[in-house]
C-alpha cells in the first residue's frame, strides 16, 4: 500500500483501517479502539495481550482508567513527570474500555507521545489503539519498505522521519510502569525512558 496523506490516515483511522506511523519510540500499528480486532489479525497476536492507547493528551486518557479521588492525584503526578514521552502507564481500567482491547487483568497501558507528527495525528483521531508494527512475538519493524512488505494492507504516513539514535542501534519501546497501590510503581519493561520512582 502507497503511503498517503496525514489527511488520508486521519479518516482511515477513524472509519475503522489499520494505519501506521513513527513515534518517539517505534513506529505505531493503530486502530480506533472499536476496530482493535483488526490489530490481533493482523499481528496474530494472542487475545489475552493487552493493547495500548495513545493520545495526543493526558486529559483524553483519564476516562479510560478509575481509581479514588488520591489514587487519580498520584497517577496524574506520574504523567506529568513522564508525558509527553517514552513512557507508558498501566492503570485500572474504567468500564469505558472496549472489550476487544485485550486486557483480562483489568488494566490498561496508555502512553502520550512526544514526538510531533505523532501528536498532529491523535490530535485529529482522539485516541487509538496502538502496539508495535510486527507479528507477534518479531522484533518491531522500522522502515517503510518493511512494513509495505509485511503489512501490505496497513496505510502508513506520507512522513516517515524516526528519532535520532546511536548508529547500529535501533529505536526502543516506550518503558512500561505499572502502579500497584497507593504510591507505589512497578517497571514491568525498561524502554527508552528513564523514570525515577520516588
Amino acid at each position: 500500500m502507497t503511503q498517503v496523506s496525514i489527511a488520508a490516515l486521519v479518516a482511515a483511522a477513524r472509519s475503522g483501517r489499520l494505519v501506521s506511523f513513527p513515534t518517539d519510540t517505534v513506529p505505531a500499528l493503530a486502530a480506533c479502539p472499536t476496530a482493535t480486532h483488526a490489530i490481533y489479525a493482523a499481528k496474530h497476536r494472542p487475545a489475552d495481550k493487552p493493547l495500548i492507547l495513545m493520545a495526543a493528551t493526558p486529559g483524553e486518557l483519564w476516562p479510560f482508567v478509575q481509581g479514588s479521588t488520591e489514587e487519580q492525584r498520584c497517577w496524574q503526578q506520574m504523567a506529568a513527570r513522564s508525558w509527553p514521552g517514552a513512557v507508558t502507564l498501566v492503570l485500572p481500567a474504567s468500564d469505558r474500555i472496549p472489550p476487544g482491547l485485550g486486557s483480562q487483568a483489568r488494566t490498561i497501558g496508555l502512553r502520550v507521545p512526544q514526538w510531533t507528527l505523532t501528536q498532529i495525528i491523535l490530535q485529529q483521531t482522539g485516541p487509538l489503539a496502538t502496539t508495535s508494527v510486527n507479528e507477534s512475538n518479531h522484533p518491531p519493524l522500522l522502515s517503510v519498505a518493511e512494513i509495505q512488505d509485511q503489512f501490505p494492507d496497513v496505510l502508513l504516513s506520507q512522513d516517515w522521519p524516526l528519532p535520532t539514535v546511536p548508529e547500529g542501534q535501533p529505536p526502543i519501546p516506550s518503558t512500561v510502569m505499572q502502579w500497584t497501590g497507593g504510591s507505589e510503581w512497578s517497571v514491568l519493561r525498561q524502554g527508552a525512558a528513564r523514570v525515577e520512582i520516588l
